[in-house]
């Protein structure tokens, strides 16, 4: 069953918790696109930010806007370097006085804001686990033009949630972590023919659809036809171009693709994902688990 949940002018529909079933583990997408990214995983004892390219004031605006209370952060973790990312990662550690987690090669890349992070940076390496509270944090490599770039597989009271946004495409690790998760959040960053006729400089063009840039429609479509195992109970469509793609097209494809292979696989799919579309400017969640 599910019920709606309006954030600002946006209605979609969320998974509905029995009402004698206490909801452990919670999800709200803050943010998702180029002007900036966020998302809060939380469970009774840990708040993890993932991701900090919003600025201190819009996070805490966008966590009062989805009914979340500003208690605190345990700690933020970073997938890569670029500003819609990790812009705002000192300012928060800083107001929230938590670490960062980020892979080295993202600390490189960050100069200016390594320095002002301090003695608050964590490393870690993609493909080694970390524990932040009672999540356990599982990064994983992606193909993105980025210096060391990672997704992330989390882990807590028998809830699994991947993120992956922000890379070229699917490799065979991705899929293998993107297995047997409740929740997926995967990037339908553009649809190809409208980035073709687009107003972007051929040379953004070229960056966008390569294999270092970003997922189009087409690319998940292509996955969740042949490639998804039918775990997930919720799918979250990411990082959706604001010039190059649109909610309506973006989800149009993903039910298409759930279509086809529920047509070619009938007993691959034991019941259909619960398919949502994030906003880059109005949050979503929190989904419940």
């Amino acid at each position: 069953m599910t019920r709606a949940r309006r954030s600002g002018t946006s209605t979609q529909t969320v998974p509905r918790i029995r009402e004698k079933e206490r909801a452990t583990v919670e999800l709200t997408i803050l943010g998702s696109g180029s002007s900036g990214n966020a998302a809060l995983l939380s469970t009774a004892r840990t708040r993890l930010l993932v991701d900090a390219g919003l600025s201190k004031r819009e996070t805490l605006k966008r966590m009062e806007r989805a009914g979340l209370g500003p208690n605190g952060l345990t700690a933020i973790v970073v997938s890569h370097e670029h500003a819609d990312h990790a812009a705002h990662a000192a300012a928060l550690a800083e107001e929230f006085g938590v670490p960062v987690y980020l892979a080295e090669g993202t600390r490189a890349a960050l100069p200016e804001a390594s320095g002002s992070l301090g003695t608050r940076v964590e490393r870690f390496r993609p493909g080694e686990r970390f524990t932040v509270g009672d999540i356990e944090v599982v990064p994983f490599a992606v193909p993105h033009d980025a210096n060391e770039p990672a997704a992330f597989r989390f882990e807590t009271q028998g809830v699994k949630l991947a993120l992956a946004v922000d890379l070229g495409y699917l490799t065979g690790l991705v899929k293998e972590q993107l297995r047997g998760c409740d929740c997926l959040v995967l990037e339908a960053n553009h649809d190809l023919e409208m980035l073709r006729r687009g107003p972007y400089p051929w040379y953004l063009k070229q960056r966008v659809a390569s294999r270092l840039g970003h997922l189009s429609n087409a690319a998940l479509a292509e996955f969740l036809e042949c490639d998804f195992d039918g775990a997930a109970r919720t799918l979250v469509l990411a990082h959706l171009s604001e010039n190059n793609n649109s909610p309506e097209v973006a989800r149009l494809a993903a039910e298409q693709a759930l279509e086809r292979r529920r047509n070619r696989f009938p007993l691959s799919l034991s019941r259909t994902p619960e398919l949502l579309v994030s906003e880059r400017r109005v949050p979503l969640g929190p989904l419940r688990f």
